[in-house]
């Protein structure tokens, strides 16, 4: 049996559910299940409440559940992270979790939930990955890239997800999201947010492509082998859509260009790659562009500069939560002030072409 992750804790109160139920459901409708089984919670600030359960065999699964009471209609919706991983697991070679069922019936434990494979490995928190070797984590990095490129080569519609977000006009329907977002959020004037939301719309790149975007592609979503340098699966598909794929690669790479002041690890920008033993932006677009049959990324500042403004827009608004909760000043503070690290920095390279 595998060993348990660091990161689970008793379940939580305000999370709690009728277990014993949950064991007659997944024995009769999950294949080898046998009762009864042990329930955990794993820590953090997943919107989505997720669960490790072990079986009586030693079988181990997650499950992820929508969170109690009144929920925004758009938010929280666990049936598209199943649709997505099922389509994924079912008919790519995109690492996913195997998924088991996905239960909408209420009376089982109060919510919509799904089950899925418990998969064993690493999970990255910190980007810079510590005690990993600088050869190990060139070869992580590898995969992470090779991982982005299968999922954007899938033929979204040949696996049935054709109507899993909207075709087309991703950049400029986020934009316009994203900036109406922030301005229900402001606390105080941020002049590159206010030059960034004017920029973005009037120089968005020419061409448009519709692939399956993650939303939240980076290292920390995913597993890693437990000792293998290669990725084994794909967490966290809550923000999934189809969308352009390189707002998904411009995401993914913001933390070449975040220092200190972007959250508790920073990225990697000032460092010595090379001795750290990743390839450079550089090298990492290349990679990338040959795998997805590219002959190299144009407007690549755009997409950064875009990719900045949806995540300060983000940050944005769980600053702005955290005032209206009274959540610690502390708290509200880290987050004000990522936000426009993060706007100064995407107006920045905005300047920096000009």
């Amino acid at each position: 049996m595998s060993e348990l992750p660091s990161n689970l804790t008793p379940v939580r109160d305000a999370h709690a559910f009728d277990e014993g139920r949950l064991t007659d459901y997944l024995t009769t409708h999950v294949d080898g299940c046998r009762g009864p089984l042990r329930v955990l919670q794993f820590e953090g600030g997943q919107s989505n409440p997720t669960f490790h359960l072990t079986d009586a065999g030693g079988r181990m699964y997650v499950l992820r559940k929508k969170p109690p009471g009144k929920l925004l209609p758009s938010a929280h919706q666990v049936d598209r992270e199943f649709r997505v991983i099922k389509a994924l697991s079912d008919h790519t070679d995109v690492p996913v979790p195997k998924p088991y069922l996905l239960c909408q019936d209420g009376a089982v434990i109060g919510t919509t939930f799904y089950v899925m494979e418990y998969m064993p490995g690493r999970i990255f928190a910190d980007p810079k990955m510590p005690g990993v070797s600088p050869a190990e984590r060139g070869r992580i990095f590898d995969s992470m890239n090779d991982v982005l490129a299968r999922i954007h080569n899938v033929d979204y519609r040949a696996v049935g997800l054709g109507d899993y977000g909207r075709e087309g006009q991703y950049i400029p329907r986020q934009i316009a999201r994203w900036s109406s977002q922030y301005d229900l959020s402001r606390t105080e004037h941020i002049e590159a947010m206010e030059l960034l939301k004017q920029w973005l719309p009037a120089n968005i790149p020419p061409g448009d492509e519709t692939r399956i975007n993650h939303g939240d592609y980076r290292l920390g979503n995913t597993v890693v082998h437990p000792t293998e340098p290669r990725i084994v699966a794909v967490l966290d598909w809550e923000l999934s859509t189809l969308g352009h794929p390189l707002a998904d690669l411009g995401y993914n790479c913001m933390m070449y260009h975040f220092g200190e002041g972007f959250g508790a690890s920073g990225g990697y920008a000032g460092m010595d790659l090379a001795a750290f033993g990743i390839p450079t932006e550089a090298e990492y677009l290349a990679a990338y562009a040959r795998r997805t049959g590219r002959s190299g990324i144009e407007h690549w500042d755009f997409y950064l500069a875009f990719s900045l403004f949806r995540l300060a827009a983000i940050v944005q608004g769980v600053y702005k939560r955290g005032l209206d909760g009274n959540a610690s000043s502390t708290t509200a503070t880290k987050y004000g002030n990522r936000c426009k690290a993060m706007a100064d920095l995407g107006w920045s390279m905005v300047q920096a072409r000009a």
